[in-house]
């Protein structure tokens, strides 16, 4: 008998999607086929799970007509909703959706079954376990231990890494820096400013150093990482992959560290306005340095490089 279909609103930002994915997986293993409703970047990102994934409308009455759209197409009439949005609830209503969600922005008299935040969220609960108590709520199971799952890439998107690489000229073993992050938090910039002395410093010891700038951000990487090859942009799969074969990733607590994280790539992750407890990567191989009060120094993220790169070879 094939599972029961579950529409899922996935959560908005790149970095949030993928700390959704050990509920989703739990989800997928508790009986359920997720029906996923997201980002454009969301289509090509979790095409390998094979999950069907939606590109979200714009716009509430395009959203609404969406909603409606699929539950005739899959036939259900439930949704559970990963975004916190008094926006997504309101869609789900009048599309006739009986949602769940947590109960946060005032939308719970939109939502079929409003859940409570978790106790934990105000101190150290980490965002994968935020999204991970939904999904137990939702099964009707208790919170657990959220294992470290793999983020599943296509072969297409390994064959246009292998291509882009290839293009460039660039061939393993290759260091990737990703010195962007959107937008600022709580007013403050959320990039550590350091990463062209980093680019520097790694190829002065022979290192390759490659990045791939997302949408508007070539000219920043450019400046940001003199010397180093500029990738052309690429859909996040395609990232996803290039990050996977690297030899080390270095990044702001950033959607580019997320992915990194979850495709299993040795990882420095750089900290200075976001928290640790809350956001630091989803995985064993990662290192973190900084803190919520500030950005590390140069010396610090040198020397967790350095001490990185050696265990990066043991691959």
């Amino acid at each position: 008998m094939p599972s029961p279909p579950l529409l899922i609103r996935l959560p908005n930002h790149l970095g949030d999607a993928l700390m959704a994915l050990p509920a989703l997986t739990r989800i997928a293993d508790g009986g359920w086929q997720p029906v996923l409703v997201g980002r454009a970047w969301a289509v090509p990102l979790l095409a390998a799970h094979r999950w069907p994934v939606h590109a979200a409308a714009t716009g509430l009455p395009r959203e609404i007509a969406q909603w409606r759209r699929l539950r005739a197409q899959v036939g259900v009439d439930r949704a559970l909703l990963f975004t916190n949005s008094l926006r997504s609830a309101l869609a789900a209503r009048l599309s006739g959706l009986a949602a769940t969600g947590y109960a946060t922005e005032g939308r719970q008299a939109l939502l079929d079954r409003a859940l409570p935040l978790p106790a934990r969220w105000r101190g150290d609960m980490h965002t994968v376990e935020y999204y991970d108590a939904l999904a137990a709520a939702w099964l009707g199971e208790p919170q657990r231990q959220v294992p470290v799952v793999s983020l599943e890439i296509e072969a297409r998107a390994q064959a246009a890494a292998r291509e882009l690489l290839a293009r460039a000229g660039v061939a393993a073993p290759y260091v990737v820096l990703c010195p962007g992050a959107t937008g600022r938090h709580r007013g403050r910039d959320k990039t550590w400013s350091g990463f062209d002395r980093l680019s520097a410093w790694l190829r002065a010891r022979g290192e390759r150093v490659v990045a791939l700038p997302g949408p508007g951000e070539r000219a920043r990487f450019e400046q940001a990482l003199p010397g180093a090859t500029i990738l052309p942009q690429a859909d996040v799969a395609t990232f996803g992959a290039l990050l996977a074969a690297s030899r080390l990733v270095v990044a702001n607590d950033s959607g580019p560290s997320h992915l990194a994280a979850f495709v299993g790539a040795p990882l420095v992750t750089l900290f200075g306005v976001t928290s640790v407890a809350k956001t630091r990567p989803w995985s064993t191989r990662a290192t973190v340095v900084g803190s919520q009060s500030g950005w590390p120094s140069f010396d610090e993220v040198v020397a967790a490089v350095a001490a990185a790169l050696p265990a990066a070879d043991l691959r």
